[in-house]
């Protein structure tokens, strides 16, 4: 159902550095760059995510209460999301960890300040 989410950025070069990284580690790369659009992901039909510079001319800011959840498919795989994030100055927004029945993540803030988390089921 979801073909992709774009988070806002005011530093294009930061952002693709840290998104490049970070995805990475899911196995995602870029399957578009425009310049003032990046997006990732694992392959043609799968989600994305993408960065964009605001079509208004605005400066980026965050949305309260919104969140983007990258799935993978074992709590070493958070684990690794998790610490890839902090390594690349992200902010943490809730160590990794059990959350419930049958629920593992991590919460942190992008450079701009978008909140994401890494998670699995299971």
């Amino acid at each position: 159902m979801i073909g992709y989410v774009t988070l806002g950025t005011n530093d294009m070069e930061k952002a693709a550095r840290f998104y490049d990284a970070l995805l990475s580690e899911l196995g995602a790369k870029r399957l578009m760059d425009m310049g003032t659009f990046i997006a990732w992901g694992t392959g043609p039909g799968q989600p994305m995510l993408a960065i964009t510079k605001p079509f208004d001319g605005n400066k980026a800011t965050i949305g309260n209460g919104v969140m983007v959840a990258l799935g993978t498919d074992s709590r070493a795989k958070v684990d690794a999301v998790y610490k890839k994030a902090m390594e690349l100055g992200a902010k943490d927004e809730g160590p990794v960890g059990p959350r419930g029945e049958g629920f593992y993540a991590g919460y942190f803030r992008d450079p701009d300040g978008n909140k994401l988390n890494a998670f699995c089921m299971g």
